[in-house]
């Protein structure tokens, strides 16, 4: 299965990989500036956006390296918000040939216990998820993941996404063949490329330390933290998050910026 993407532009590659309770669209008020100097591909995983979430196993770095096979991309610079940034470490563990370099935003990371508050908010979710209150559980989301510089707008876009994801996640766990996603164990200590973390200062304090440790382990890692920005900057400050991969991404001092 090839995922529903959108690929626009000319110049190096550069992989959007969205956030666990978003789709690709999250990444539309910075698609035209970065399209100018890139080639930018956003896909959508599976049980996001366009994408389907058929029963039996798969892995989300594997389908990405599936799609860039199918797109003729050798290698590519890879954005992950969130869960995404934790695919984004999965796809340069088990492709690492694939990937050149990684700007992880509040990523995702499973070797690090929960702290209080984000165990509290799992539980808050599953226990709203299992009553089938939906509504109250895409609240939960925007009320936790969006800071304070997110405007209606914004919330409005995130809860659509959010709920779309919701209904379709849930409906294919209840069909006789559910999915089963594997999740690569990624090592930090063994990503190879140069790697960039950013964490919001109002983010949740799990997503702090984690994208600190991970700044730690890596040994090609660089921690930016973006004052006053909580989990999903590349929707709450797009000004910010642009104008920050438009420096980090250009390789060629000569392309112009946006």
């Amino acid at each position: 299965m090839i995922l529903a993407h959108d690929d626009v532009g000319t110049g190096p590659p550069v992989l959007l990989v969205h956030a666990g309770v978003a789709d690709r669209r999250m990444w539309e008020p910075l698609v035209p500036a970065l399209s100018h100097a890139f080639r930018v591909i956003r896909p959508d995983l599976r049980g996001y956006g366009d994408t389907p979430l058929p029963g039996g196993e798969y892995a989300d770095a594997d389908d990405l390296a599936a799609l860039l096979n199918h797109l003729d991309v050798p290698d590519v610079a890879v954005v992950g918000s969130s869960f995404g940034g934790q695919v984004a470490l999965e796809l340069a563990t088990a492709h690492p040939a694939r990937v050149r370099r990684l700007v992880l935003l509040d990523p995702a990371y499973d070797g690090l216990a929960p702290t209080p508050a984000a165990q509290a908010f799992d539980d808050a979710e599953t226990r709203l998820l299992e009553a089938g209150d939906i509504e109250g559980a895409v609240r939960l989301n925007v009320a936790t993941w969006l800071g304070p510089d997110a405007d209606l707008s914004v919330r409005e876009a995130l809860a659509a996404m959010q709920r779309h994801a919701f209904e379709v996640q849930l409906a294919a766990d209840a069909r006789e063949d559910p999915p089963a996603p594997h999740h690569v164990e990624v090592d930090p200590a063994a990503i190879a490329v140069p790697t960039l973390v950013v964490s919001g200062t109002r983010d949740m304090d799990h997503f702090q330390h984690v994208a600190a440790h991970l700044a730690e382990t890596i040994p090609r890692a660089e921690h930016l933290v973006l004052d006053d920005a909580g989990h999903l900057p590349a929707l709450e400050r797009p000004d910010a998050v642009r104008a920050l991969l438009l420096d980090v991404l250009r390789g060629d001092p000569a392309v112009h910026a946006p």
